[in-house]
């Protein structure tokens, strides 16, 4: 594993996991699974867009951190606010059950993302009458049976 200066395209890939609200250790670990690259998370805050702190993003042109800020918008500032991150948190999660041979947390994890998603995973469906009221209860027919006299009349 090299320790070594980042190229553009794995500092573009540190700004924008930072900018998603992944910690510095997670970056750090998957830059080195993914590039072969080892980083401290202290020398990956120095790309996080997040941080306020004069000299934020100090090691590479401001307009890669300016475009990835913009990117946000005006979101809350709190990460797992965000779909996306508790998304990519949940992949993680269920990846790790999964290799570690889990596969009730990673059943669990799966449904988790599928409700996330919008109950993706279900085949409820809901129904609705006119203007969003509820539907009629349809009424049975009573049937009314004759009943034999058994020779009473």
């Amino acid at each position: 594993m090299a320790k070594a200066k980042l190229t553009r395209e794995q500092q573009t890939y540190v700004v924008q996991a930072l900018a998603c609200f992944d910690s510095p250790s997670v970056v750090a670990a998957s830059l080195r699974k993914d590039f072969n690259v080892v980083l401290t998370p202290q020398s990956i805050e120095a790309y996080d867009p997040n941080k306020k702190a004069e000299g934020t993003c100090r090691t590479m042109e401001g307009s890669l951190c300016r475009d990835t800020q913009d990117l946000r918008g005006d979101t809350a500032s709190i990460g797992i606010s965000h779909r996306a991150v508790r998304l990519r948190a949940l992949q993680r999660m269920a990846d790790k059950a999964e290799n570690s041979g889990n596969m009730v947390l990673a059943s669990s994890l799966l449904k988790q993302a599928a409700e996330e998603v919008g109950n993706a995973y279900t085949n409820r469906r809901e129904l609705t009458g006119k203007d969003g009221k509820d539907l009629p209860v349809p009424v049975s027919p009573v049937t009314i049976f004759q009943l034999p006299d058994n020779g009473r009349s």
